[in-house]
């Protein structure tokens, strides 16, 4: 009987290997190459400086100040950590572990509190593919996600992540929203506010702080909890950013010279 279940299990595996590698094959010609995912530009606004390279306007639809790693401060990174991958800098693309995680945790409190695409997984159909939930799709990302774990490091493709996904308000990436919501840099968020930005992009329409304050409120005091879950604040500094009132609001780009005819 036991060799029956192992000659099962090794069958069924060899199956499913020959047709991942199928889907490779198929897949592989239409996925961006390796030189096209490091050419990826970002799209940001057309910016306007004075003579002297004071910003005093921006023009277009998108919201976005691009960062690099250096610049995210530790509290921010470990705020998105903590809502979206604490495995990120442990798994390769794929966290199983993290899936069944989610699966129990959402089982539990009866709705979507964790999701289980990976960081990895997120980049990659937010700058190379679509949404459409086929199997096609979900497969493509797969590989795609992979290849880029093999092809850049965990701290590039945790910059990408940041600088590309969507706040709502028109604002993509960190940076944007730090503005968009708050009215202050990136570097200036306190750790109620940080806790509150890793909260939207899972749903940025539902987690609007400006339209669900209250949502938000609860989804920002999830992020702090598993913040200290995993050591990033102790239970004091969580107990008191959960406390905070909701103060997001629509701010204007931040200019350093004023130009209103511009």
């Amino acid at each position: 009987m036991l060799v029956l279940a192992a000659a099962a299990v090794i069958g069924i595996t060899f199956l499913g290997v020959i047709g991942l590698a199928g889907g490779y094959v198929y897949l592989a010609p239409s996925l961006p190459s390796i030189e096209e995912m490091r050419k990826f530009e970002l799209q940001v606004p057309l910016r306007v400086y004075t003579r002297s390279g004071e910003l005093i306007a921006q023009i277009g639809i998108e919201r976005r100040i691009p960062i690099t790693y250096e610049q995210i401060p530790d509290i921010v990174r470990e705020a998105f950590l903590a809502a979206e991958d604490d495995r990120f800098f442990e798994h390769g693309g794929v966290d199983l572990a993290g899936i069944v995680r989610a699966v129990f945790v959402n089982l539990i409190e009866g709705e979507k509190s964790q999701g289980a695409s990976t960081i990895t997984q997120q980049v990659a159909r937010t700058m190379f593919l679509t949404r459409d939930k086929t199997w096609r799709r979900k497969l493509a990302e797969l590989f795609l996600t992979l290849r880029m774990e093999r092809e850049f490091t965990k701290e590039q493709i945790f910059t990408l992540y940041l600088n590309v996904i969507f706040f709502g308000q028109r604002a993509y990436g960190v940076a944007a929203a730090a503005e968009t919501y708050f009215g202050k840099p990136l570097d200036r968020l306190t750790v109620a506010e940080a806790a509150m930005l890793a909260g939207i992009p899972q749903a940025p329409s539902r987690y609007n702080p400006l339209v669900n304050p209250e949502l938000v409120k609860a989804r920002r005091a999830y992020v702090l909890e598993r913040m200290r879950e995993l050591g990033f604040i102790d239970a004091t500094v969580a107990q008191a950013a959960a406390a905070e009132p909701i103060e997001a609001r629509a701010h204007a780009p931040l200019y350093e010279v004023e130009a209103p005819y511009v």
